[in-house]
């Protein structure tokens, strides 16, 4: 039963995503809201879906956490899940995308929609400066910006080591940092098609000043504050 509701929600999750890929060409020249409001009805159906076939269902604590204005979104990574759940939760915002994606028909073009912050993970020093100047730009045009300090997607109750490429974006360009955990992957594991029954938690901490410290130390924050609520959730 468990495969066949996950393939049920993989089956509409492919199907909705040809359709809203085809008709999102038709908002190329708009301004960005309009493109991410177009786009993002993928996510908020995948996200019904998945609660109708597999009954994941999300809980969001620090709702009222959430910043008013553009920021750089610091959470940990343990699926696909965050990628889609945060477009119904967050202002809009893009991600760091290989360059390759770009390339797939149709569905790289509508990426590209999303203003993406594109590198190539080949040369890892310029793909961070790459991080960090895109970032800042997304930034400045009222586009927030989400990291996954891990930089992978990690097990399910287990942080990987964070990075500061967050904390640097926020530095540069004066933005806060909003500190997201999640623990999606007791539902939808890491790489697995197979998704299992229950609520996923959501935690938005308090924005974080970039100037509350040095990088390494703001980073180690964000990892004790995502380490607290691992625990905290079992």
């Amino acid at each position: 039963m468990l495969f066949l509701r996950s393939l049920l929600y993989f089956i509409g999750s492919i199907t909705s995503l040809v359709v809203v890929a085809f008709f999102g060409l038709f908002f190329y020249f708009t301004p960005y809201p309009s493109r991410y409001r177009a786009l993002s009805k993928w996510a908020q159906f995948c996200m019904w879906w998945l609660r109708l076939t597999v009954k994941v269902t999300i809980k969001v604590e620090g709702g009222e956490n959430i910043c008013s204005e553009p920021c750089v979104i610091a959470s940990n990574h343990q699926s696909t899940w965050e990628t889609l759940a945060f477009q119904t939760v967050f202002p809009p915002h893009t991600w760091v995308l290989k360059k390759e994606l770009l390339s797939i028909p149709v569905f790289g073009w509508n990426l590209a929609m999303l203003s993406p912050i594109v590198i190539k993970r080949r040369d890892k020093f310029r793909a961070m400066k790459q991080v960090i100047k895109q970032g800042n730009d997304r930034l400045n045009n009222n586009i927030s910006v989400v990291i996954f300090p891990e930089g992978t997607r990690q097990p399910h109750k287990k942080l990987g080591r964070y990075q500061n490429g967050a904390v640097a974006i926020a530095k540069k360009s004066g933005k806060r940092i909003q500190p997201v955990f999640h623990d999606a992957g007791k539902c939808w594991p890491k790489g697995g098609f197979l998704k299992k029954p229950g609520v996923i938690t959501l935690v938005i901490g308090k924005p974080i000043s970039p100037n509350d410290g040095s990088a390494n130390e703001i980073t180690e924050k964000i990892k004790a504050w995502a380490l607290e609520q691992s625990e905290r959730l079992g």
